[in-house]
């Protein structure tokens, strides 16, 4: 641990190579979930069916950072060639009004209404949780397997337990203080602490509720008696979600937005999640021509930092939910060329960055991506939002609930309002890249506001610099903050930092956890390789 009580990362030397694989590789945060996804291929699974596996486990191995409580998004290229889509996240509930939920925090914080504002977590930051229904629909729609069967591994390691690895047990930490009520700590600490590395757990009542979703379908969780528990759970501390919300959620199957960067195609979800950020930075980057500099030049950096935060300045004013607000093109050309006549060779500092209390800036997550020998390749997200989310663990379902509704906004001119039915603007942005005719990638770099500016250092680092897969992942990054500083690892030269802060940055540094987890699988003519994020627990792994 370092001296602010963070995983001390920087004192490992191990290095990594890109893993290849003749009929399916696997890249996640965590390797038990990685196995389980490669199990899922020897058994005769798809590219999806393995998602669904790693996605699953994940919820057990690393429930810091997801969990069925909270959602689910994918971005896929099928081996017949479509490119599509999946979301499954819900909205606000149907009595979540303004004025509803001002009074509720108001009371609850004791002050007036006119003065709340959304809190980080408790009832009101409660979604409808699009998880179960959306691993669902991707086995249904694109696996060959039974939801049963790719739930296994995960039911295994629940009820007869692994040992917990050392990032995630650094996290884990954080329910010690969140989580108040009996059913959350006898559900996820152990005589009321969180476990140490290497130390075996089990989690018997999510278990449990695997086991009721193995069975009789993901509907259990929106409309049977584990719907009443999650419903009873958030009402009974001051929320408004009811089982009718649950039982109205349904996963949809969106287009892609897309735009070309210096030659590859980039794939990303649209709105409500803030992909669209990431393809208006590409191309004001492409337009600056911040790729044609050396890679260790503060130029490089400079001009793709400066992209980044007008994508930002846009995105966070416009990306919501679209039924509720019309959104402009972010990702067009013509809108790029028009923001890049604002760079100049000084940062900008006078760009407004972040979603007014959305509280999204380092949201926690898992990213999964998985190719197979068929041509499938997939992106594939799943969240809750912050850690463990609200602090809400429903009834004893072992159900943390998210807390993706603290990314509403009370201000009633604010694009991302809260209104019934709502979804909260994302950050979640699961991508897929198109090198080459017959050379596609599902990739993702996990982390709130880093999650856009992670594909844009990604993407140009394989595009432009030609880098490996795991070597792209694990050269240092930057990232712009909500606080007007760029924040670079330390693994960065000292001498780039400093002609930063002669370009007018105001340059500080960050423990490398805070720069995001990236996760890449690639089929390139049929030679499937993947990388892993050096900065979690996690591997890639290959058969």
């Amino acid at each position: 641990m370092d001296i602010d009580g963070n995983a001390d990362l920087d004192r490992f030397g191990s290095r990594r190579s890109t893993v290849y694989g003749k009929r399916g590789v696997v890249a996640t945060s965590q390797p038990l979930a990685a196995e389980a996804g490669i199990e899922t291929l020897r058994e005769g699974g798809n590219a999806f069916d393995a998602a669904v596996a790693t996605a699953a486990a994940l919820n057990v191995v690393e429930p810091t950072s997801t969990g069925l409580g909270g959602d689910v998004f994918a971005l896929y290229r099928t081996a017949e060639g479509e490119v599509g889509a999946m979301r499954s996240c819900g909205g606000a509930p149907a009595d979540a009004t303004r004025e509803n939920v001002r009074e509720a925090v108001a009371e609850a914080d004791g002050v007036d209404p006119e003065d709340a504002e959304m809190p980080d977590t408790g009832a009101q930051t409660v979604t409808v949780p699009g998880t179960a229904r959306g691993w669902e629909a991707t086995v249904d729609e694109l696996g060959r397997l039974s939801l049963a069967d790719v739930l296994d591994p995960a039911i295994r390691y629940a009820t007869d337990g692994y040992p917990v690895s050392e990032i995630i047990a650094d996290a884990w930490r954080h329910g010690e203080d969140l989580f108040e009520t009996d059913n959350a700590r006898e559900a996820y600490l152990f005589d009321g602490a969180a476990p140490e590395v290497g130390q075996t757990v089990t989690l018997p009542k999510l278990g449990a509720t695997m086991e009721r979703i193995a069975e009789e379908g993901a509907d259990v969780v929106y409309e049977g008696d584990i719907a009443e528990q999650i419903a009873a759970e958030v009402q009974e501390a001051g929320g408004f979600l009811t089982v009718a919300d649950l039982a109205a959620f349904e996963p949809e199957f969106p287009n892609p937005v897309s735009t070309t960067y210096n030659g590859a195609e980039i794939f990303e979800l649209p709105p409500n999640n803030q992909g669209l950020v990431a393809l208006e930075a590409l191309n004001i980057a492409e337009e600056l021509g911040a790729g044609d500099y050396p890679l260790d030049s503060p130029e490089r950096v400079h001009y793709f930092a400066e992209a980044t935060k007008l994508a930002f300045r846009d995105g966070h004013r416009y990306v919501t939910d679209p039924e509720y607000e019309e959104i402009p093109p972010l990702a067009s050309e013509a809108w790029a060329q028009k923001r890049a006549e604002e760079v100049r060779e000084e940062a900008n500092r006078d760009v407004s960055f972040g979603v007014p209390d959305a509280n999204a800036e380092d949201a926690d997550t898992v990213l999964l991506t998985v190719a197979d020998d068929e041509g499938n390749v997939v992106s594939y997200i799943n969240s809750r939002f912050a850690g463990f989310g609200s602090g809400l663990v429903a009834g004893d379902t072992g159900i943390a609930l998210q807390n993706r509704g603290s990314s509403f906004s009370l201000d009633p001119d604010h694009p991302n309002r809260i209104e019934p039915g709502k979804r909260p603007f994302h950050t979640l942005i699961p991508a897929l890249a198109k090198f080459d005719e017959d050379d596609w990638a599902a990739f993702g770099v996990m982390g709130g506001y880093m999650q856009p500016q992670g594909h844009v250092q990604l993407v140009s680092n394989i595009v432009d610099y030609e880098m490996p897969l795991q070597a792209a992942l694990d050269y240092p990054r930057w990232r712009y903050r909500e606080d007007d500083t760029l924040a670079v690892e330390e693994r960065l030269s000292d001498s780039l930092g400093t002609k930063l802060v002669r370009k007018g940055h105001d340059v500080c540094l960050l423990y490398p956890s805070l720069f995001g987890g990236a996760q890449i699988a690639r089929n390139d003519g049929g030679t499937l390789s993947a990388a892993t994020e050096p900065r979690k627990d996690g591997n890639a792994q290959g058969y």
